[in-house]
């Protein structure tokens, strides 16, 4: 095969210009993949367990002669469904460390007319650059918070529009972060796919300008920011939005009153423990009365007692600036949040 050995960082820079197929098993894939990545398995997820079977318990030439069973027949279609996908003739494959499949495709692929380039170290080089990648955040990161209900994504889509630089962690772990974080949301991507999508997202922006982001715990859902990027978010400027709890009443109603009672009740119940009971029952109440403005405001009452304890004690952050908001309007929260950046050097 003549194909060109390439890095993670090199196979990425040259996305989407020059396709990048994943060879390895759907549910490989799925678990946690290259974002961009296009996915052209060389097995099944059943013929991949049969030839690793084989291999393990048996002899790695029967594994490799099991898999020519599964591979002779679907030469014609690999060939094919690489054309759809890269019809430029250009293209990048990777499989978990750069071994046989990916060499399989790439030797069939070149036999074809491709130009084929191949991950060295495959997937599990792409994970440890990302990780790397991800330990060593250096852009100056401005922190958006304040209480629940407070409207931070909102602004954090009028800064975007603005012009500044975000990356919007909730939008990439598919939840808001609260109990009642998953209603609305497509299934949160596993841990993996959101450390890989957070460092597209990162790599997409200008590292020598700032970059604000919305102020999280470090678990968001079932997924978790990785440690030491966490870290920097935790040291960063935190610019804490103050809004009535009349405005945050009035959001919460419309984002989440649309949704079913049941779905609503649940998440109360998953927070039972920290409302206790009486508030429980109070909220479960409110909800059959269809009175969402008091249920919101029984949640508040806990939300923001975490929110007090986790910003000002358990993460003990030393620069804190309180943005007062008369108007709930987000662009003009975004105005003057920039005009304050820049008055500061931000």
């Amino acid at each position: 095969m003549s194909a060109t050995y390439i890095s993670p960082a090199q196979a990425v820079a040259q996305l989407p210009d020059v396709p990048l197929l994943d060879v390895r098993t759907p549910a490989e894939f799925e678990e946690a993949h290259i974002p961009g990545a296009q996915n052209l398995p060389l097995f099944s997820n059943e013929e991949r367990a049969e030839v690793g079977t084989l291999y393990k318990q048996v002899s790695p030439r029967k594994a490799f002669l099991r898999g020519l069973d599964f591979v002779g027949p679907n030469m014609r279609t690999l060939v094919e469904e690489a054309e759809r996908m890269a019809p430029s003739g250009k293209v990048q494959l990777h499989c978990w460390r750069g071994g046989q499949r990916s060499s399989s495709v790439g030797w069939l692929l070149d036999l074809s007319g491709f130009e084929v380039q191949v991950i060295k170290g495959g997937y599990k080089a792409y994970r440890t650059w990302v990780q790397a990648a991800l330990s060593e955040v250096q852009a100056p990161l401005l922190i958006v918070g304040g209480p629940t209900g407070a409207g931070k994504t909102e602004v954090l889509q009028a800064l975007q529009a603005a012009g500044e630089q975000i990356i919007d962690l909730e939008g990439l772990a598919h939840h808001k972060g609260s109990t009642f974080g998953a209603l609305g949301e497509e299934p949160q991507p596993t841990v993996r796919q959101f450390e890989n999508d957070l460092w597209h997202a990162y790599q997409q922006l200008d590292p020598n300008r700032r970059i604000w982001l919305e102020n999280e715990s470090r678990a968001i859902g079932r997924v978790y920011l990785p440690e030491r990027f966490w870290q920097v978010m935790a040291e960063a400027p935190l610019f804490s939005l103050e809004v009535s709890l009349e405005h945050r009443l009035d959001r919460l109603v419309r984002q989440y009153a649309n949704f079913s009672d049941a779905q609503l009740a649940e998440a109360f119940k998953r927070i039972r423990k920290r409302l206790g009971g009486q508030h429980l029952n109070a909220a479960l109440q409110a909800l059959e009365e269809r009175n969402y403005r008091e249920a919101a405001e029984i949640a508040l009452a806990y939300y923001d007692k975490a929110y007090q304890h986790y910003t000002f004690e358990k993460v003990g952050r030393k620069t804190i600036f309180p943005m007062p908001v008369e108007k709930d309007d987000p662009a003009q929260t975004a105005r003057a949040l920039i005009a304050f950046a820049n008055q500061k050097q931000f």
